[in-house]
């Protein structure tokens, strides 16, 4: 690149703006924590079910198979926590990879820096096999083109002009080189607008899991109607005899 290269801005203004508009990052809301994941599972229809039969075991003295139910209920709360916490692991990896490191200019100085740390006014490095990390548009540009699949769909790489061309966060530099100056960074990006209009969607459950649950509430409810009928048609009888349990 033979084009003059401007300096960028200073460490000092980079820090400042830093910390007035945050790191340029993906926000993050809907991420679980452990005591969020504990909650879900206790209000789970079958760890209900295992705990009251647990208890019910307990309360009438048989303490071999209350803790037999109630190690079940343990096991299964640690499995779920166990692969809700590789989930959560898993996407904060996503999560990294739309943060990609970025060369600056800063001071005139080119330096790399993680994706996270650009600002407003940063001036980009970019040469192919380059992920963008935040939008921008592009000052300088020698034979360069961007995979912008990823935000609309389009197959066939997009070539990238000075004085108007835009680059966007996240699309793959596949062609050549040039300099951008960021315009917008984190959930500003058109990518973090996409990422904070799915944040509003709430998340659900899957369909086996709501028969699952529904299945679990009917048998729930056929134990407690057989309960409650054996009590009736023998009840009078254990009372006599003094087995109120029984």
């Amino acid at each position: 690149m033979t084009d003059t290269i401007p300096r960028g801005l200073s460490q000092a203004e980079a820090q400042v703006r830093m910390a007035a508009e945050g790191p340029n990052e993906l926000g993050t809301d809907q991420r679980r924590i452990l005591p969020a994941i504990a909650a879900e599972v206790v209000r789970e229809p079958m760890f209900l079910l295992l705990l009251g039969a647990g208890a019910i075991y307990l309360v009438m003295g048989d303490v071999h198979e209350a803790l037999v139910l109630l190690g079940f209920v343990v096991i299964i709360m640690v499995i779920t926590i166990l692969q809700e916490r590789r989930t959560e692991t898993a996407l904060a990896a996503l999560r990294d990879l739309s943060s990609p490191r970025a060369l600056v200019i800063r001071d005139g100085v080119q330096t790399r820096i993680a994706g996270r740390e650009v600002v407003r006014d940063d001036i980009l490095i970019l040469a192919e096999g380059d992920r963008v990390p935040a939008d921008g548009v592009v000052l300088q540009a020698h034979e360069l083109a961007a995979d912008e699949s990823m935000l609309t769909g389009e197959s066939e790489a997009q070539a990238k002009f000075p004085d108007g061309g835009a680059l966007f966060a996240g699309t793959l530099v596949v062609r050549g080189q040039g300099l951008m100056r960021v315009s917008a960074i984190g959930a500003k990006t058109e990518l973090g607008r996409i990422g904070k209009s799915l944040q509003a969607i709430a998340l659900e459950s899957s369909p086996l899991r709501n028969e699952i649950d529904r299945l679990t509430r009917r048998l729930a409810l056929i134990g407690i109607g057989l309960c409650l009928a054996l009590a009736v048609l023998y009840g009078n009888y254990n009372l006599r005899q003094g087995n109120i349990l029984d």
